[in-house]
């Protein structure tokens, strides 16, 4: 069988890729080949895929484009769905891209994916879409409310593909995880942005008060989460993926410091962002009782390897700071 992968050049795309093709045939099942689906946008890469695998096809193009789309679910027998814009601080200042991608192209996707019978398509969405929580922890039931306009739309998009599975029968099974970290991430995002600027000898700018909390997760549990949704899931479900370390920013950045030997007199304090919002926190129960889903990193270890891993990989992210840099001037 041939799975399709969207977004497989970015950051949690392409670890899942990473690792599926890595994988035994118990965690492959009968997937044979992956075909990816990228853009190339600035957070996209071909670096982060190794090409030469003979399992693996890469094919550069738009999910909003209908035609590409419908060829290659033709091809496919299930669908990892992971492109989106992503960056909130982007979605406030231009928020076109983000309903051009994350709405329309994931509806592009389904309706291609109903018409050519695939039989499965994992909807990889956020915590984000269920809003700012003060309090406890937001199961799957919890309503949507997003603040942000990347929230908006990967909570629309979410609906999107829950309604082809309720109109239509299509198996369509949704994740939605915390803040992921890890190696190839774009260096934009809080701890690829405070590691590259604290190894140039640079400041890092922390939002606000600094007391934000959010919940991280080891990119490669992440990926091991939506696998198990795919495998073991049940159609038409939503289930939360969690990292079980929630931390204020304010203790997320000493631990950066810490790891990369500076101090808080590199720290800035800037004015917060538009909307943002306080506090998110999962309940994955679901995941974790029904397919036994268990996040595999300790969080200062894995904070530790991904310092580790920036340190050792400049070629990596300093092409990719030059050209956002550009880009901004």
């Amino acid at each position: 069988m041939n799975l399709l992968v969207t977004g497989a050049a970015g950051f949690i795309g392409s670890a899942y890729v990473r690792g599926f093709l890595a994988g035994s045939g118990d965690t492959r099942g009968d997937v044979t080949r992956v075909t990816v689906l990228d853009k190339l946008t600035y957070a996209g890469t071909l670096s982060n895929l190794d090409l030469a695998d003979p399992r693996l096809t890469f094919v550069r193009g738009d999910i909003c484009d209908a035609e590409l789309v419908g060829s290659l679910m033709a091809q496919a027998g299930q669908v990892v769905h992971f492109a989106a814009e992503s960056h909130v601080d982007r979605s406030i200042t231009d928020a076109d891209a983000f309903v051009r991608t994350n709405v329309e192209g994931t509806h592009t996707l389904l309706h291609a994916a109903l018409r050519h019978g695939v039989e499965r398509f994992v909807h990889v969405s956020t915590d984000e879409v269920y809003g700012s929580v003060e309090t406890g922890t937001s199961p799957e039931t919890a309503p949507l409310e997003p603040n942000s306009p990347y929230a908006a739309s990967k909570a629309a998009s979410d609906l999107v593909a829950l309604s082809y599975h309720r109109t239509h029968g299509l198996d369509v099974r949704v994740t939605r995880c915390s803040n992921n970290y890890g190696p190839h991430q774009f260096p934009e995002k809080v701890i690829p942005l405070f590691i590259t600027n604290l190894l140039d000898g640079q400041d890092v700018p922390l939002y606000g008060d600094g007391l934000n909390v959010r919940d991280w997760l080891h990119v490669e549990d992440h990926c091991l989460g939506v696998d198990l949704v795919r495998t073991q899931g049940t159609p038409g479900a939503v289930y939360n993926i969690g990292g079980g370390t929630a931390l204020t920013n304010q203790e997320l950045t000493g631990h950066l410091l810490r790891a990369c030997g500076a101090d808080w007199s590199r720290v800035r304090y800037v004015a917060d962002r538009k909307g943002h919002d306080r506090r998110y926190a999962v309940a994955d129960d679901k995941a974790r009782q029904e397919l036994g889903y268990r996040p595999r990193h300790d969080f200062r270890d894995g904070l530790a390897a991904t310092v580790s891993w920036y340190r050792q990989n400049r070629s990596w992210w300093e092409p990719l700071k030059r050209a956002a840099q550009s880009a901004s001037h």
